[in-house]
């Protein structure tokens, strides 16, 4: 199925934030640690902003989580829509895919997905439905584009014609890294009619991995970014939706620093790179208070690949060794329980839907959908696209996994191997490629014939 509906004129806009953190002594995500949180190390989030004229609305959440299963979101969805007066399929939840978050991904063998914080959770984002929509006013919009670095390509490339994820680039067989970066900085903003900002919203690609294993929640450097952005702005909404970033890391892999980074570092450095490139731009860009805004979307069937026999069987001996008590590398523990939830859930139907929206606001062009994008696949995106400006927002509307080029899927490794949280097959991401290409010729030739 695909909508398409595009409109312009006089825009309305709302933003909002709520406090998401969860209670302490409960499991946070990191898949190959089973740590507790003893403590917060700054809040985990959801910010909110809603776009509306007089044919067109549209309300985009993004939450400090790791993701969100496909049935939470779609049962978010319908309690939002029902209690803001919203289309359903108009409302788009994304992660910024903190690893410093609670646990909803089943990513590891050992440790439950916290129920208890989703309930919760959907009470939060119903309430700041509400808010948001209720303080919707006239409104301008602006937007620019601009460059900071803060991802890097992580796949390794080696003599043998095997690929990882990680490793040291000094090796003598190190033959380069698999795929590309994509610096690109979008900026998007509102201001209400006396020239008050409403609320920003800003995109960039990279793990926000600087916590993994740490025993505190934290929405790593996308919160940095906010709390130095409402240090020079006031405590407004901040939105930040991470781009292609399946094979991108903070860390420089060809540049590796003389001095190993703490997370403290990585997150500052990240965060100010952010944060400054979005007040620069804000600066430089003037907001338009008549603008198009347009919206479509398509549900994807992508076939799913299974493991092998060999590797089923090897996978379910893993996981008896540790039913049955015995000491078991964390990390083929990790890779046995991805084998067998992935063949648990799709042998018997291999195949996954995969949710593509396009949203225009005036000169911006926002494609959203739910998997760790190879970033090639978000510069494909940004080559096939009409407008000035476009935008590659991931781990959208559910959550789908790494999503590898025919490159990642050849080298195989982690996040190139077929697992739960990798199971798209190799033209997974190509097709995503394809329908955001026509969904954005949709809204721009509807937006354009207006």
């Amino acid at each position: 199925m695909d909508t398409d509906k595009s409109c312009s004129g006089m825009i309305q806009v709302g933003a909002a934030s709520k406090i998401i953190n969860n209670a302490l002594g409960t499991y946070i995500q990191g898949a190959t640690v089973n740590r507790r949180a003893k403590s917060i190390r700054d809040d985990l989030e959801a910010n909110a902003l809603f776009l509306s004229n007089h044919s067109e609305s549209v309300l985009l959440i993004s939450c400090d989580l790791a993701g969100l299963l496909p049935e939470f979101v779609a049962t978010a969805r319908e309690a939002i829509g029902k209690a803001a007066g919203l289309t359903s399929r108009n409302i788009i939840i994304a992660c910024t895919h903190t690893h410093s978050g609670p646990s909803l991904l089943p990513t590891s063998y050992l440790k439950d997905l916290d129920h208890e914080y989703m309930a919760q959770l959907r009470e939060w984002l119903v309430e700041l439905a509400r808010e948001v929509v209720e303080a919707a006013r006239p409104a301008r919009v602006g937007s620019g584009v601009g460059r900071a670095q803060i991802g890097y390509n992580r796949r390794c490339c080696w003599a043998d014609g095997t690929h990882t994820m990680h490793g040291d680039t000094k090796r003598i067989d190190f033959t380069g890294l698999e795929g590309p970066d994509d610096p690109q900085h979008l900026v998007l903003f509102a201001e209400d009619m006396d020239g008050k900002l409403i609320g920003v919203a800003h995109n960039n690609a990279s793990h926000p991995a600087c916590f993994y294993g740490r025993d505190f929640y934290s929405a790593d450097f996308p919160g940095a970014a906010r709390k130095y952005l409402r240090a020079a702005l006031g405590q407004i909404p901040v939105l930040f939706f991470n781009g292609a970033f399946g094979d991108i890391n903070i860390e420089n892999m060809l540049s590796p620093r003389p001095r190993r980074e703490t997370g403290e570092q990585k997150v500052a450095r990240a965060g100010y790179l952010m944060a400054g490139e979005t007040l620069r731009l804000l600066h430089e860009n003037e907001p338009c208070d008549n603008l198009i805004l347009g919206h479509a979307y398509e549900d994807l069937n992508i076939p799913v690949r299974l493991p092998g026999a060999e590797k089923i069987n090897w996978a379910q001996e893993i996981l008896a060794r540790v039913d049955s008590g015995k000491t078991v590398d964390a990390w083929d523990m990790l890779l046995a329980h991805g084998t067998v939830l992935l063949q648990k859930e799709f042998g018997g139907n291999p195949l996954d839907t995969v949710p593509v929206h396009v949203v225009r606001i005036g000169d911006v062009m926002l494609v959203t959908q739910p998997c760790e994008l190879y970033c090639q696949f978000g510069i494909d995106i940004k080559r096939r696209s009409a407008t000035r400006y476009t935008a590659i927002c991931s781990i959208a509307d559910g959550y789908g996994g790494y999503c590898p080029t025919m490159s990642g899927v050849l080298g195989g490794g982690y996040s190139g191997e077929p697992i739960w949280w990798a199971r798209l097959s190799p033209e997974g991401g190509y097709q995503i490629v394809d329908s955001a290409a026509k969904l954005m010729n949709q809204v721009m030739r509807q937006g354009e014939s207006k």
